[in-house]
């Protein structure tokens, strides 16, 4: 790689992601009965190649390193997801396609992109862990953030930010990885595979029992070990702007400093935007830029600027591609000539913070006190061990 590719920001991309069919639909829903068929599944790479397209053109893609994936191995997908699944997606994807899970279609030739997905963001993560890149976008598809261990769910096949995890831990030795998840449904995924894990800190912000329905709570906390280590943000519908940025400085800031990774991982959905139809939420392509300069800064001063976004979901194929932008253009430090074009349109009094979504960032703000602070795994075994002790100590009630 030439001097001038050297620490830039790496645009993880491939025409096959495009590829993966997902059928049609009405809007989440599979056509059929009383739904006409015809329309595209919701999931369609619309938004993602837009997005593509809005980097070229807007000449952002100069300022950037190409990343060229690779297939995640099998070795690699079982770290996180189960020999049974893993197969059953590849009898779907070679029998022409399928249901994964809930709401996960699988098409033809699904399981080979799924994994050229995944692995993009794996190699994206090498290179910012070889320092040849400072951080990088991984502009994927399929999307991963509620995909579990033995199922798909909501459009997910595969748990792209959790394999990467798992892959900075197996292969770079790292101990302590924070995941901000600020798609606008819950990060369902990652919640569960490391809700006892005291050294992955899991932050989602999403919209108040959106999706997955009766998840997200800000009651789940982790278990065991894990206490403390998973932040449940859930904002009201409505909460735009200033809800968003003031979660980012109240919340997340704050966890992050305490927790004290190293290195960031961001599900980046855009589906709490505006003009999201899955959705009731007010962010704008400001929101995004703001909220990723946050973190920028935030990756600088604590782990190296060690950052990688993953592209999620945003089902607005006009305004999903601009917030994408944003987050792309702080992260490269190039800002192009694009211009929010829908912005005198909004109505700026709701996008102000208000006092039920303060209600809310505060409360969960009281919380950070109890994500591990580096070194606190060891003393937090012994309590579990003491504890145990004394419960088994005969003539204890």
């Amino acid at each position: 790689m030439d001097e001038a590719t050297l620490r830039r920001t790496g645009l993880v991309w491939h025409e096959s992601y495009m590829w993966h069919i997902t059928g049609t639909g009405a809007g989440a829903h599979p056509a059929g009965g009383f739904m006409e068929p015809g329309l595209p599944h919701i999931d369609n790479p619309a938004a993602r190649r837009r997005m593509r397209n809005l980097i070229e053109v807007s000449g952002l893609i100069d300022h950037l390193a190409p990343v060229r994936p690779r297939p995640a191995t099998e070795e690699e997908l079982l770290r996180i997801h189960t020999p049974d699944y893993i197969a059953r997606l590849k009898r779907l994807s070679a029998e022409g396609g399928g249901e994964a899970g809930e709401k996960a279609p699988v098409g033809p030739g699904s399981w080979e992109i799924a994994q050229l997905a995944a692995g993009g963001c794996l190699v994206a993560a090498d290179a910012i862990m070889g320092g040849t890149l400072r951080n990088a976008y991984a502009l994927v598809r399929p999307p991963g953030h509620h995909a579990e261990p033995g199922q798909g769910r909501g459009f997910c096949l595969l748990a792209n930010a959790a394999l990467t995890i798992a892959h900075l831990r197996a292969l770079h030795g790292l101990r302590r990885i924070a995941l901000v998840d600020w798609d606008v449904h819950h990060g369902n995924g990652a919640q569960g595979i490391f809700y006892e894990d005291p050294e992955v800190l899991t932050i989602s912000l999403h919209e108040e029992d959106n999706y997955p329905r009766g998840s997200g709570f800000i009651t789940e906390r982790g278990r065991g070990l894990g206490f403390g280590a998973n932040i449940n943000l859930p904002l009201p519908p409505g909460s735009g702007h200033g809800a968003y940025l003031a979660a980012i400085e109240h919340v997340v800031l704050p966890a992050l400093g305490r927790f004290a990774p190293e290195m960031i991982l961001v599900s980046s959905g855009y589906d709490a935007c505006l003009y999201d139809p899955l959705a009731r939420q007010m962010a704008m392509m400001e929101t995004y830029r703001l909220m990723t300069r946050a973190l920028v800064s935030i990756a600088g001063r604590t782990c190296n600027g060690r950052l990688l976004v993953l592209h999620e979901g945003g089902y607005s194929d006009f305004y999903a591609p601009l917030c994408g932008l944003a987050v792309v253009e702080e992260l490269s430090g190039y800002r192009t000539a694009v211009q929010d074009p829908f912005v005198s349109h909004l109505d700026r009094s709701a996008q102000r913070l208000q006092p039920h979504q303060a209600e809310v960032i505060t409360a969960v703000g009281k919380l950070i006190e109890d994500v591990p602070r580096p070194g606190s795994t060891s003393t937090r075994r012994a309590n579990v061990r003491k504890l145990h002790v004394e419960a088994l100590r005969p003539g204890q009630a």
